[in-house]
């Protein structure tokens, strides 16, 4: 039941934000003076409806999202000749009422970002998790690691050599170590059952064990390979506490810091689209899902129902935090039908009309959006396929934090 619970929280938070999205697009073309004819949430029949003014607000039959219509958006639009037609306005109040919506995505996740700082235990920032250090767990990495080992998990390695947590691990054979990753990559490549010296550093002392590998099975490119572990995850320095907690005002620079984390983490994902394609159709076709694929609002709705059965509140909030950074940065991608591709329109004709004046040339006025229908079309038809394998993919082959 908690599962059913999350997952319809999730899904709502989506619904919600969306939502919000689209009032921020109205809210700020009112303030302007603009004219907004209709307010709904979801797609579809309407269930519900009533009218204020000049706008009708109301609720869809079909709760994937909402829309806000602004009358006279593009010169070319059947309604442009109206004397609030949003193309009539400058051209920085436009770029703001375009923006709105993913300024509001970036204020909810300033927001949640706030909040899980203000309310629950943060790693500790004096504390570089690159650092080779080691937690020792009874046995070598369960499919579940919240839920603890279990009869079938083959005993850990290290804790039978007596690797300790809170070790530094320094070497590995003739290997030096610097990072955990490194750690890690030397690790999966070492001979399976034979002693391995380890080299580490306990209570400011060196000290070498003797551990023998085991095979275990990991994701790798998508695919399950056969690699060496030892039953070890990432520590942390003992002489530092693992988390710190903040008051309500310390956790706004942190929410600040997270932001910017979670800002650059989008942009790669964004840049990394393309190349993850090809495993989206392997996970689809019966081959291991990726976890670092993309998800879409399914795979996020199934994330959230299993943190929360885990009782993971903190981290589905922070998915709920990071889903909105997502999708204002991507809303503001320079591409048609995108709010970023409208605003982009919106600059070239300003910068353009600018030009012409210096070169003492007429206007050449707006641009034909009709001539870039066949652009808005193919980006259309890219990002719905792409959506259309995200589903495909979180329905047949769905990623999982704990299952």
């Amino acid at each position: 039941m908690a599962y059913i619970l999350g997952l319809i929280a999730g899904a709502l938070g989506i619904l919600i934000s969306v939502s919000l999205h689209e009032a921020g697009h109205m809210g700020t073309a009112k303030a302007f003076g603009m004219k907004v004819t209709r307010y709904f949430v979801g797609f579809g029949p309407t269930l519900w409806s009533f009218r204020r003014g000049e706008t009708e607000y109301g609720v869809k039959g079909i709760p994937l999202g909402g829309f806000v219509k602004i009358v006279g958006m593009t010169p070319q639009d059947e309604d442009a000749s109206d004397e609030k037609a949003m193309w009539r306005h400058p051209v920085w109040k436009r770029t703001i009422v375009l923006a709105a919506g993913s300024i509001v995505h970036f204020i909810l996740a300033f927001l949640i970002f706030w909040g899980v700082a203000a309310t629950s235990a943060m790693a500790n920032p004096a504390l570089n998790f690159e650092d080779p250090y080691i937690r020792v767990i009874d046995c070598v990495q369960p499919a579940d690691l919240q839920k603890g080992c279990t009869a079938s998990d083959p005993a850990g390695p290290a804790k039978a050599a007596g690797l300790q947590t809170g070790d530094k691990v320094l070497a590995v054979g003739s290997t030096p170590i610097t990072k955990y990753m490194d750690m890690v990559s030397v690790i999966r490549a070492l001979p399976a059952g034979q002693p391995t010296p380890f080299t580490v550093l306990r209570d400011g002392q060196q000290v070498v064990v003797q551990v023998s590998p085991t095979t275990v099975e990991r994701p790798v490119d998508g695919k399950l390979v056969k690699v060496s572990a030892i039953g070890v995850s990432l520590g942390h320095d003992p002489a530092y506490p693992a988390t710190v907690e903040y008051n309500a005002f310390e956790a706004i620079p942190v929410a600040g810091d997270l932001m910017g984390t979670v800002f650059k983490g989008v942009l790669t994902s964004i840049k990394k689209f393309p190349e993850k394609i090809p495993g989206l159709w392997t996970a689809i076709t019966g081959g291991e899902r990726d976890p670092e694929s993309p998800l879409s609002v399914v795979g996020a709705s199934r994330l959230s129902g299993e943190l929360v059965e885990a009782e993971e509140y903190p981290s589905f909030w922070m998915i709920a935090g990071s889903l909105n950074m997502f999708v204002g940065l991507f809303n503001l991608l320079p591409l048609l039908p995108l709010d970023g591709g409208h605003i982009a329109i919106a600059w070239f004709e300003k910068v353009r009309s600018w030009i012409y004046a210096r070169l003492r040339k007429p206007d050449p006025g707006r641009v034909d959006y009709y001539k870039l229908m066949p652009l808005t079309y193919t980006v259309i038809l890219i990002f719905g396929a792409f959506t259309l394998l995200t589903v495909t993919a979180d329905i047949v082959n769905p990623i999982t934090i704990f299952r």
